[in-house]
């Protein structure tokens, strides 16, 4: 018989913690988080904390743990996604194309190539599943489960969304949907293709059947993200992608900022990027902010990783930021040996990883919605190539992209690229919950 414990001592926050570990002790593909940032979830001072009701489970089979599961309230006005619509896609014309093609391209936001299943990759058909929607009521609250872990174990994982569906029914929320994190930059989505591939550190590893223990419990696939390997392209589409940037960029009056070092970057621009991603989550589906108290971590965790080469903003005539992105190096495998603990020698692996990486993972792309429309993501892919040719980088990595956004899907087949994991969000609705 599986039983339900609620965390709430140390020793139950330890078990909580650790439960992955050990559940994935061997499994060369899994990537801890930084074991620290976990227990800090459970901190009285936490700032993930802020505007949230959250509550932690642990399922037991004899005094045994078989798995895990956390329940997030966002008491935040500003919780509600929306669906984004899909760019139209234009087909490129076998010609060279002219300055005027170039402008219809642009203007379009997809710069497509001939043949939409080049380089191996699936095309851009959605998958037969009906998405469903969660948050179409503005009203309506939402729960959001996160750090699901279990066995292969039916009983144990029906037991832990059990619990998450009292919770939310306690606080009258009749959607529950996940995996979602605290924020944007928290881990999200099942793991459902790629699992013999390593694990970024931004994203979660779980064991092929998580899909179908959820989908038992009675949830439906909500949303899709896909992922790519992007090595560099062919001559011919590195002077396509060039081409392509130099327009935008002298279209719209855009220039790529000056900063010499990383710190000069944040003190520049920090409050560009979080008002970008505030400003993209209010308009993404799914978007949920960074927490105004957490901002000053996060920007401190980035600095202490980044190197000035691997980041880019793009200022307007303005000289208003309507983009940033960055690239983090994969220290994955420099997590693996210590569980995600600073040990001495953790922290030796870490530095090296980062000084001379040779995977870099897409960390994030913000860009001001009155300019999405515009060709931005040519300049970010002139920027990949510049990476790619100039760091001894093997590949970047792009971590999340949904499914549906064909524009840069498209941007991706500019490259030689491998689509190689699909992550997915679930939803359920709940029945007779008072609000």
């Amino acid at each position: 018989m599986v039983e339900i414990k609620k965390v709430e001592s140390g020793k139950d926050v330890k078990e909580f913690v650790d439960f992955p570990l050990k559940m994935y002790k061997k499994n060369a593909a899994f990537v801890p988080p930084v074991y620290s940032d976990e227990m800090n979830l459970f901190a009285a001072e936490n700032p993930d904390g802020e505007k949230c009701e959250t509550a932690y489970f642990l399922a037991q089979r004899n005094g045994v743990t078989v798995g895990r599961i956390s329940a997030i309230l966002k008491n935040s006005p500003t919780e509600k996604p929306i669906e984004k619509p899909v760019e139209k896609s234009v087909e490129k014309p076998a010609e060279k194309p002219a300055a005027e093609t170039v402008e219809k391209a642009v203007d379009d936001n997809a710069i497509n190539d001939e043949n939409d299943n080049e380089n191996g990759n699936e095309g851009d058909e959605k998958s037969e599943e009906k998405a469903v929607k969660s948050g179409e009521k503005p009203a309506e609250k939402k729960v959001c489960f996160t750090r699901f872990d279990c066995e292969n174990d039916q009983e144990a994982a029906k037991a832990l969304f059990d619990a998450v569906e009292k919770f939310a029914a306690e606080k009258g929320a009749k959607i529950v949907c996940g995996p979602y994190g605290f924020s944007d930059i928290d881990r999200r989505g099942v793991l459902v293709e790629g699992f013999e591939e390593l694990s970024s550190f931004e994203e979660s590893y779980n064991a092929e059947y998580y899909g179908a223990l959820i989908e038992a419990c009675g949830y439906k696939k909500e949303q899709d993200w896909v992922e790519a390997k992007i090595y560099f392209p062919d001559d011919e589409d590195i002077e396509d992608i060039r081409t392509s940037a130099d327009f935008v960029t002298n279209r719209y009056g855009l220039r790529l900022a000056e900063f010499k070092t990383v710190d000069e970057f944040f003190d520049k621009y920090s409050d560009n990027l979080f008002g970008l991603l505030k400003t993209c989550d209010d308009g993404v589906y799914g978007g949920i902010p960074v927490p105004r108290s957490n901002e000053k971590i996060v920007a401190e965790n980035l600095r202490a990783i980044l190197k000035v080469n691997h980041i880019m903003a793009v200022l307007n005539d303005k000289n208003e930021a309507v983009c940033i992105a960055f690239f983090l190096p994969s220290i994955g495998k420099a997590l693996q040996k210590s569980k995600g603990k600073f040990t001495l020698l953790a922290l030796f692996r870490l530095l090296k990883a980062i000084s001379k990486p040779e995977i870099l993972s897409l960390g994030l792309i913000v860009i001001r919605p009155d300019y999405l429309s515009r060709g931005v993501t040519t300049i970010i892919a002139a920027k990949i190539v510049d990476i790619l040719k100039s760091d001894g980088v093997k590949y970047v990595e792009t971590n999340l992209n949904q499914e549906d956004n064909l524009a840069v899907q498209n941007l991706w087949k500019r490259f030689n690229a491998e689509r190689h994991k699909r992550r997915r969000a679930y939803v359920k609705v709940l029945e007779n919950v008072e609000q």
